[in-house]
This record gives C-alpha cells, structure tokens and sequence, in this order.
C-alpha cells in the first residue's frame, strides 16, 4: 500500500479480533519504522511500552473505561517519552556528526531545554504525536488497523508500567485486525477554513 492510500485507509477502529496474533518480526518492523519518526535535535526522546502481559492488559482495561481494544487488540503500545532525554548523554544522538557540528548542536540543546520545563513538556508531546501517526501509518501499510487512545487514568497506567519520574505517557495505539468497519467519516471542515494563507 503506497503512502497516500495508508492515510486515507486509517480510520480509529475499537472493534478488534482478540484470537489474532501478531509475528514478532512484524512488531519488530512496525516499530523500526516508527523509529524514523523525526524528533527535535535526533533526541529520539520517545519511549514504547508494548504492553504483552495479558493481565496488564486487563488492569490497564479496567483503568480505561473498559474500552475492549485495550485487550482484543493484538499489538498495544503505551508512547511515553523521557523528558530529561536532552540532558542524557547528548552526545549520542549525533554519533557521525563533526566535532565542531555535534558542539554546537549540544549547547543549543542545552539552552533550548535546561530549566524549561514547558519545551521539555511540549517536545515530548510533539515527539510522540508524530510518532504515534507514523506507528499508525505503518500499520495501515501492512494491512492492520489501529485506534489511538488517550481515554485513560494515565496516573494509574503510569503506576502499572512503573513509569519512570522523568517520563510522560502520550497515549496509546492498539493495532490488530478490525472486526468492524469504522463509522462514516462524519465530515472534514472545508480545507478553505483551515488552511490560512501567511496570517489569520
């Protein structure tokens, strides 16, 4: 499937087939895609949780309004992202860069992010939604369905994946083979409204 057709194949589907299973190397190439998601400065700061625990998957059902494709879905990913990412060992986001590039790079990065917590904040939000699309995009490509999730308790899902202090979840995407079409799409605002030209 070619780029075009992925995104006007991807609709949000809550109805998923509980008795598919998903090979790992197709997991593997979901996320290794997902992986090539852009982030500021390479910070990679993104984290996926792939929850594959059935019983975790309850418990984190129970704290999600009971939505089934927590559970039924056969791939569900937790997107989390590390907001200290900027200040951990920087300098191996840009392994092949020249010396003098990767210098500049990490002292920008260092006045971008130290002591703003909002940029700090805001990147992992951007990071992970990008991702998450990209997530969702290679799934259509592969003939999968998806639904992102952001209808949960994320204090308590933080609880049960042990999320670390300086960490943030995002959402979540479940991804498997839907059992039921999605609704018709319920009607895009026209282009003419939302694509402003130079100002508002």
């Amino acid at each position: 499937m070619d780029t075009l057709e992925a995104i006007a194949r991807r609709r949000a589907i809550r109805q998923f087939d509980p008795n598919h299973h998903m090979e790992e190397p197709e997991i593997e190439q979901l996320l290794s895609l997902t992986i090539l998601s852009p982030t500021a400065f390479n910070l990679q700061n993104w984290r996926f949780v792939v929850i594959r625990d059935s019983e975790l998957r309850r418990k984190i059902r129970a704290v999600a309004w009971n939505q089934a494709q927590v559970t039924d879905a056969s791939l569900f990913v937790v997107l989390c992202a590390d907001l200290k990412a900027w200040e951990k060992e920087p300098a191996r986001y840009w392994p092949s860069a020249p010396e003098d590039l990767r210098a500049m790079i990490l002292t920008t990065m260092d006045q971008y992010y130290n002591g703003n917590s909002m940029a700090q904040r805001d990147e992992a939000m951007r990071s992970c939604g990008m991702a998450a699309q990209t997530l969702m995009l290679a799934a259509a490509s592969l003939g999968y369905d998806s639904c992102p999730i952001s209808g949960f308790d994320f204090k308590a899902v933080g609880e049960l994946i042990n999320l670390p202090e300086d960490h943030v979840i995002v959402m979540s995407v479940a991804i498997g083979k839907g059992t039921q079409d999605a609704v018709p799409r319920s009607g895009q605002l026209p282009l003419a409204e939302v694509a402003i030209d130079n100002r508002f």
